[in-house]
């Protein structure tokens, strides 16, 4: 898939976020990347055995207090590479869209553990 068809279907999943949880969404970017750094694969704590899709940095929606702000915006990052890696070409687009649903889940301060629960 090239890049400008994976940042659309990424836009896509965006874009198909019920109005009201999209409308909560504040200071966040979303970006694509061919794979994670070592630095995030740190931060992230991943091993070796898994494959990072997406990785989710900055303060959650719910841990943004009254002092919260002068900030750079948070960051959403989908790899290309690892999720065409990880999804047939059949089910990809359906992988993006898990994938970005699970790092804006982060952003609203949901635990991965709460998100696997929910089906992300």
């Amino acid at each position: 898939m090239t890049r400008d068809d994976f940042e659309a279907c990424v836009e896509e999943a965006l874009s198909n976020l019920p109005e009201e949880i999209a409308a909560l969404m504040d200071n966040i970017h979303v970006a694509v990347a061919d794979r994670p750094t070592a630095d995030e694969l740190r931060r992230a704590r991943v091993g070796n055995d898994h494959m990072l899709l997406g990785l989710y940095s900055g303060v959650p929606l719910d841990r943004r207090g009254r002092h919260y702000g002068n900030v750079l915006p948070d960051r959403v990052t989908i790899y290309q590479k690892n999720l065409e890696a990880a999804y047939p070409p059949a089910k990809l687009v359906e992988g993006i869209r898990r994938t970005v649903l699970h790092e804006v889940g982060h952003h609203f301060g949901l635990s991965d553990a709460r998100l696997r629960q929910l089906g992300y």
